[in-house]
């Protein structure tokens, strides 16, 4: 093989390298993403069933519901619309009635009930932990009227 030859295959190795590379990540990143939706924006979502998404929203005042061992029930709304939820396991310690929620997993039964897998509680913008809120007011820093202490 001349020098020439050699570059040739060298970059050609290379290049199919590279390519190899981008698709392989192209994969992962595809087969991992949950797309976000709230409940208002479902009816017109066409998922295909067993679809992973995340769901947020709040959680519908009145309808959490413990069921059998660790299954708890409740909706999340946007105020548009509401989906029931099940979840099995330990819920977070912000989790209740009327706060934020993103429940990540699919729609079962004919894509009436959605079974969540994650469960993640959001608090606002204004949350503070206690201790934090304590030093700043020590310190003489004003929080600005934004005093969520948990």
């Amino acid at each position: 093989m001349t020098r020439k030859q050699k570059r040739l295959a060298i970059i050609g190795g290379g290049v199919s390298f590279i390519v190899a590379a981008v698709l392989l990540v192209m994969f992962a990143f595809s087969q991992s993403v949950a797309y976000f939706y709230v409940p208002g924006d479902l009816a017109k979502a066409n998922l295909a069933p067993g679809t992973r998404i995340r769901l947020g929203g709040l959680v519908e005042t009145g309808s959490v519901k413990r069921g059998e061992g660790a299954t708890i029930t409740f909706s999340v709304t946007d105020t548009l619309g509401h989906v029931p939820v099940s979840y099995t396991g330990i819920l977070p310690d912000l989790f209740r009635e009327g706060q934020g929620v993103v429940a990540e997993g699919s729609f079962k039964d004919g894509n009436q009930l959605f079974v969540a897998d994650t469960v993640l509680a959001k608090h606002d913008e204004t949350y503070m932990p206690k201790d934090v809120a304590d030093r700043l007011k020590e310190q003489g820093v004003s929080l600005g009227g934004k005093e969520n202490i948990q």
